[in-house]
C-alpha cells in the first residue's frame, strides 16, 4: 500500500509539473471598437463577381460597405492590401474541436456520453476554449466550426461556433444548430474479423431503430402534453431535458444532422425523415452519389466528409471519394465539403475543397463549398458565409488562392476582431528557426 501511494504522488508530481510547462493559449481579441477599411484588395465575395482593387469596410463586427469607391467615415483605420485576396472566413461542417484534444488521451475526450438516446447533450456547454487546436485550425482560414458531439443513437445538438473567446459561450455563433443522429449500418458484415452473427447484426439494427422511433414518439407525445398545459383543466407536464431538447427539430426549426454513408442508409434516413416531418441533412454520404435523383427530389442537402480516404470497396475507382463533390454539383444536389470530421487536422479543409476541384469540381463551386454553402446549409447564412453588407466581418485575407496549399493567412477577423494568427505550430517553428541560426552562428 505504501509503494501505490509513494507511485501515486510522484505520478502526481510530474502531471503537475507537465502541465507548468504548457504554452500558454492565445489570448482572444478585442471587440471592434472603431471603423476598419481594407484597401486594394481583390475581393471575393461568394455571392457576385470578384471586385478587383475593391475595398472593404466594417465596423462594430458587422461590414458596412463592399466596393471599389467607398467614402470612409472620420476615424477609419485603413489597412492596406493592395495585392491580396480577401474571401469569408472558412466553415468547417463537421468537427469536435473543443471536445477532443489527444484522441489517445481518454482524460481529454469529451464527445460522447453513457446511454444511446441524449438529444439534451449540447455541444457548445463542452466546447474547450483553451484548446491548443483552436489556434492552429483558424491560422488556415477556418474561422468557424460545426461541433458535433458523437456516440449512441442520438449524440446530441450540434453548435456553430467561431474559434475565438473566452468561453464557450462567447465562441457560440448559434446553438442548438441541428440534432446529431446515427443511423445504424443496414447491411450485413460478412468480413472475417466480424464476429457478430447476421442475426445478431439484425437484431442490433433493428433494436436501434425501435429506439429511433420511441425517442421520437415520446417527443412528439411530450411536446403536445407541453402545449395542453396552458388550456383550461389540464395538469402540468413534468419538464423532460431529452424531449424539451427535440422540440426545435419537431417544430422543423433545426434540422436533423444524420451520419449516413452507404446507399442504404441513405435510402432508409430520407424515408424515415419523411414519416417524421423532419428536416434532414445527410453527413457523410459516401454513396450520396447513388441517390442524386431522391436527395434532389427531397431537397435534402449533403456535408461530404472527408474527401481525403480511400474507396471502401476493392471494385471502386480510388477517386471514388475525390469525384463525389463533382457528382452532386453536376446532379444539382446541394452540398458543402468539411474536413476529417475530427479535431486535430481541420486546418487541412481547405485542401479537401482543393481536391475536389482537381477532381472535376469548377474552383468557384469549391470555394463556396466550405463559405457560401455550408451557411446556407446549416442556417447561418444571415450573419457568415459571404462578403456581404449586414453581414458578420468574418473574414480572411490571404497572399493568393486559399485552396493553395503554399498560400498563407496574413490577417484574420471574426466579427471585425482583429484575430492573432499565432499557434503552437508558429511557436515550434520560430523556436527551432532560432536554434539553427545559433547552430549557424548568427
Amino acid at each position: 500500500m505504501k509503494t501505490i501511494m509513494i507511485r501515486t504522488t510522484v505520478l502526481c508530481v510530474i502531471l503537475l509539473w507537465s502541465l507548468t510547462q504548457l504554452p500558454a493559449s492565445e489570448i482572444p481579441a478585442k471587440k471592434q471598437d472603431h471603423p476598419i477599411a481594407l484597401l486594394g484588395a481583390m475581393i471575393h465575395p461568394m455571392t457576385g463577381p470578384v471586385i478587383e482593387r475593391g475595398t472593404i469596410l466594417f465596423d462594430k463586427g458587422k461590414i458596412v460597405a463592399v466596393g471599389i469607391d467607398i467614402d470612409l467615415p472620420p476615424g477609419t483605420e485603413r489597412i492596406d492590401v493592395s495585392g491580396k485576396h480577401i474571401y469569408p472566413g472558412m466553415i468547417d461542417a463537421n468537427t469536435n474541436i473543443g471536445l477532443v484534444e489527444i484522441g489517445a488521451v481518454r482524460a481529454t475526450r469529451d464527445i460522447s456520453e453513457v446511454g444511446s438516446i441524449n438529444p439534451n447533450i449540447r455541444a457548445e456547454v463542452a466546447v474547450n476554449p483553451e484548446s491548443e487546436l483552436i489556434p492552429v485550425t483558424r491560422a488556415n482560414g477556418i474561422s468557424i466550426t460545426v461541433t458535433m458531439p458523437e456516440g449512441g443513437i442520438i449524440s446530441g445538438t450540434a453548435a456553430a461556433m467561431e474559434l475565438d473567446g473566452w468561453t464557450g459561450e462567447d465562441m457560440t455563433l448559434k446553438a442548438p444548430l441541428g440534432l446529431v443522429v446515427n443511423w445504424p449500418q443496414m447491411t450485413i458484415n460478412r468480413a472475417r474479423w466480424e464476429r457478430r452473427t447476421e442475426e445478431e447484426q439484425k437484431k442490433e439494427r433493428d433494436k436501434a431503430l425501435n429506439e429511433l422511433r420511441n425517442a421520437f414518439r415520446d417527443a412528439r407525445a411530450y411536446m403536445k402534453a407541453k402545449r395542453s398545459e396552458t388550456q383550461k383543466g389540464v395538469p402540468p407536464h413534468d419538464t423532460d431535458l431529452r424531449w424539451e431538447a427535440m422540440v426545435p427539430v419537431l417544430d422543423g426549426k433545426i434540422p436533423v444532422l444524420m451520419n449516413a454513408q452507404e446507399i442504404q442508409q441513405i435510402q432508409a434516413a430520407v424515408a424515415w425523415a419523411e414519416q417524421e416531418h423532419v428536416k434532414l441533412v445527410i453527413v457523410g454520404g459516401y454513396d450520396a452519389w447513388r441517390t442524386t435523383d431522391l436527395l434532389k427530389a427531397s431537397n435534402i442537402p449533403v456535408i461530404v466528409n472527408p474527401i481525403h480516404r480511400t474507396p471502401w470497396r476493392r471494385w471502386e475507382a480510388y477517386d471514388e471519394p475525390f469525384t463525389l463533390p463533382k457528382k452532386l454539383y453536376d446532379a444539382g444536389v446541394r452540398f458543402c465539403i468539411a474536413g476529417e470530421g475530427g479535431s486535430s487536422n481541420e486546418r487541412n479543409l481547405p485542401y479537401h475543397a482543393a481536391t475536389a476541384s482537381a477532381y472535376g469540381l469548377p474552383k468557384e463551386e469549391a470555394l463556396k463549398a466550405v463559405t457560401l454553402y455550408p451557411a446556407q446549409i446549416l442556417g447561418i447564412a444571415d450573419r457568415v458565409g459571404s462578403l456581404d453588407v449586414g453581414k458578420d466581418a468574418t473574414l480572411i485575407v490571404t497572399n493568393g488562392d486559399p485552396l493553395e496549399i503554399r498560400t498563407n493567412v496574413e490577417m484574420e477577423f471574426i466579427q471585425g476582431k482583429n484575430i492573432p494568427l499565432t499557434s503552437r505550430h508558429t511557436r515550434l517553428y520560430e523556436k527551432y528557426k532560432e536554434k539553427y541560426k545559433r547552430l549557424k552562428g548568427e
